[in-house]
């Protein structure tokens, strides 16, 4: 018996031939049968979260710090994963980091009962009150949550992380004024322990590291408390700079199987695998005579008789609209390209390639088809002329998600 998949909130079922299509037992759906005897089969697409893909990446991680402890990044539902899909398999990091206070909730629910941080801290007064019932850790990055933990009436102090302002210019206190900073925490009977962190805006990049570090650890020289410096691109593009200077690590991107280097390195280069699938099906086929015309706007024009595929995915799915014609796309396994104008809810796709694909045939939009073939979201991504955080987070409520494990 071949691989099992699981659908959220379901038993596990086979897949394979002879076996039950797994993607039946999606989402329930918002309409009504009117006939008891009626059996309503949702759109082939569906969105697949691989569990071991997880687990490698985050082992990965480990490897690449291995003096540090790992906070998975689980912010916008586990980029758009989903936190409860994607537990299981990154519960063996040391903590995890979000925003949200319904995803710090959604993991105690879960039973995790270890280090939950707000990355970017609290954004009301009143979440102190959330933050001690849950004992969630939270980021410092300006005076005013200084002044709401001031005023706060707790008997449990709160473990805290100081944002330093080292050159991203969005969160954190400048250099000059984080000591202040410190002072005023460490006064305050609310606050515990107090760590140290910021945040690299080019260690994707040739500018590096260097300047940011070298900001850090001279306002923060000789003040106690743990450090974490390092995101996905520091974690795999700088370790051994950054070696026993961060005690907490953030991955984030690196866990779902995306190249934070794009496209200097790819996802295969450092190791990682993709976590996500996004896949389809053929719903419909065409063949074109030199001269006929694909989609809205007539954008695509056949130079020659061809045959094309129509495939159940469109932008309502979270497919980039701005997809160009020549779009990397997956049919049974082979490289194939994407012809025409994204729609709504359909695709067109030139099926050159594989002469033997027909009604049915499968379509991976990003991800690991059938055979193994992978096609890197970061590809597509590129096409889209996004990134690939923005894809997985898009792919719309609608879409049926299960996961896998192999």
């Amino acid at each position: 018996m071949g691989p099992s998949v699981k659908m959220h909130g379901e038993p596990e079922f086979p897949i394979g031939p002879g076996s039950i299509r797994a993607d039946f037992f999606a989402r329930p759906s918002p309409f009504v049968l009117l006939n008891t005897f009626d059996c309503l089969m949702p759109r082939p697409i569906v969105v697949t979260v691989h569990l071991d893909a997880l687990r490698h990446n985050l082992a990965r991680v480990r490897a690449a710090t291995p003096d540090a402890r790992v906070w998975a990044v689980v912010k916008a539902d586990a980029y758009g994963h989903g936190i409860e899909r994607a537990f299981d398999a990154l519960r063996s990091a040391d903590g995890f980091a979000l925003l949200d206070l319904a995803e710090a909730k959604a993991l105690r629910v879960l039973d995790w009962r270890g280090p939950i941080l707000l990355l970017e801290g609290c954004f009301d007064a009143r979440d102190l009150e959330v933050c001690s019932r849950l004992d969630l850790w939270h980021t410092v990055h300006c005076n005013e949550q200084i002044d709401w933990l001031a005023a706060h009436k707790t008997q449990l102090p709160h473990r805290v992380f100081l944002k330093m302002n080292t050159g991203m210019n969005r969160l954190g206190f400048t250099p000059d004024r984080f000591r202040a900073a410190w002072t005023r925490l460490n006064a305050l009977p609310q606050v515990d322990e107090i760590s140290l962190m910021q945040h690299f805006p080019d260690a994707d990049g040739p500018r590096g590291i260097a300047v940011q570090l070298e900001a850090f650890e001279a306002a923060a020289l000789d003040l106690p408390g743990e450090r974490s410096l390092s995101n996905s691109a520091a974690i795999l593009r700088h370790g051994d700079a950054l070696a026993g200077r961060s005690d907490w690590v953030r991955p984030g991107i690196v866990l779902y199987g995306s190249a934070p280097d794009f496209p200097l390195h790819s996802a295969a280069d450092w190791g990682l695998l993709p976590a996500m699938t996004l896949s389809s099906r053929v719903i419909g086929l065409q063949h074109l005579q030199a001269g006929d015309t694909v989609g809205y706007g007539s954008s695509f024009i056949a130079d020659e008789p061809m045959r094309i595929g129509v495939v159940a995915c469109g932008y309502a799915d979270g497919y980039p609209r701005h997809c160009p014609t020549g779009t990397p796309v997956l049919v049974n396994g082979v490289r194939c390209r994407l012809v025409g104008r994204v729609s709504m809810d359909m695709i067109t796709v030139d099926l050159t390639p594989v002469p033997g694909a027909g009604m049915g045939s499968e379509v991976t939009l990003w991800g690991r088809a059938a055979n193994s073939a992978v096609l890197p979201i970061d590809e597509v991504a590129r096409a889209a002329g996004t990134v690939a955080y923005e894809l997985m987070c898009a792919v719309a409520p609608r879409v049926p998600a299960m996961t896998q494990d192999v």
